[in-house]
């Protein structure tokens, strides 16, 4: 019997399903406005067991987008945060919870040891997440990647499709072109929108580890986050 906080879940999708996600392994990298609403929503659709990846700490410039950002979470470990509102989710949510950013071989040893059924990045620097598709797709593991939310007001132009049908999107461009080096043309889901960024919400910022800054509204990035969530569940219902 599944506890009674999944009971509409099990409504709707019935016993065999709701089986297939309580014993479903996900990895979510990046747990800033995409990410952790992703995570969050994939641990509410009753996925048994989960990693999560972040080694940022809450600023008070994420507040007006990010699920973790409070006034009273600023300067809290990311991923700590995240790890304990999911536990209050699903208390009996077997959780891993790694406070780092994933660089190289990392990335890889991460993926190895974690038989994952499905990877999320929702990593907002180009490196690591090339290092996370490329290792991803040598392990075989299903991975779902997030393109840039930022600038972007409209969300019914947000969609899913392979990374070779992405257009539009400066970070979609720049994340094919890499992937192409590298030999890998598709096979990588990706959540992108096409809308065209103004100018004026872009500001270069030398100084952090992003070039530039570009603006964001509170409702974009969360949208995004739960576009991929979908495509995480769906696919996992798809194998049940």
């Amino acid at each position: 019997m599944s506890e009674e906080w999944l009971s509409r879940t099990k409504l709707l999708l019935g016993d065999k399903k709701l089986e297939r996600l309580q014993k479903a392994h996900v990895l979510v990298v990046g747990l800033g406005g995409v990410g952790a609403y992703a995570a969050e929503q994939i641990c509410r659709s009753g996925v048994g067991k989960m990693t999560i990846v972040d080694g940022d700490t809450i600023d008070t410039s994420n507040i007006n987008r990010q699920l973790a950002a409070t006034t009273s979470n600023v300067s809290k470990d990311k991923a700590k945060v995240m790890g304990d509102r999911l536990l209050d989710i699903n208390p009996k949510l077997q959780l891993t919870i790694l406070n780092e950013f994933l660089k190289g071989e990392r990335t890889s040893e991460i993926l190895k040891s974690g038989q994952f059924d499905y990877v999320v990045d929702a990593i907002d620097t180009l490196t690591p997440k090339i290092f996370l598709i490329e290792y991803s797709l040598q392990n075989n593991l299903k991975i779902v990647s997030a393109m840039g939310a930022g600038g972007k007001t409209d969300p019914s132009k947000i969609q899913i499709a392979d990374i070779s049908d992405s257009y539009n999107c400066k970070l979609a461009r720049m994340l094919r072109k890499r992937l192409h080096k590298l030999g890998i043309h598709k096979g990588v889901r990706v959540v992108f929108s096409p809308e065209d960024v103004s100018k004026n919400a872009v500001i270069i910022d030398e100084s952090r580890n992003k070039k530039s800054n570009v603006g964001t509204i509170s409702y974009m990035p969360p949208l995004f986050g739960c576009f991929i969530s979908s495509v995480v569940i769906n696919e996992l219902l798809a194998e049940a």
